[in-house]
């Protein structure tokens, strides 16, 4: 076989295989099924968000309660919606008293009040 079909015949298979994977995108998002509805609230242990990469094209919000259950919800939904932005709402201080932030080498920040 000449070695140009040989180049041929790989560009054709590296083409097909190109294909193939991005028809199986969704394969590498973590949620393959998502909830139309939020459960509990109060069993809510852990949200993780994961935005879109070039594996996932969609936005992913995985949610663990309390007995370990990990679920995913749907980003579309009103309730998820006003669920983040709760979440994501910065905390107003009840207290006026300022803060002064601390750190040493390899550790984490602390604040003393």
């Amino acid at each position: 076989m000449s070695s140009f079909v040989k180049i041929l015949l790989l560009l054709a298979v590296m083409v097909c295989m190109s294909k193939a994977h991005g028809l199986n995108q969704s394969e590498h998002c973590l949620c393959q099924h998502v909830r139309n509805r939020i459960g509990s609230k109060t069993d809510i242990k852990d949200i993780q968000i994961y935005p879109a990469t070039i594996f996932c094209g969609k936005v992913e919000i995985v949610v663990t309660i309390n007995s370990g259950l990990r679920y995913c919800l749907n980003p579309k939904l009103k309730a998820v919606q006003k669920l983040m932005a709760s979440i994501m709402k910065p905390k107003t201080s009840t207290t006026a008293r300022p803060t002064e932030t601390t750190s040493t080498p390899g550790s984490t920040n602390t604040a003393r009040i």
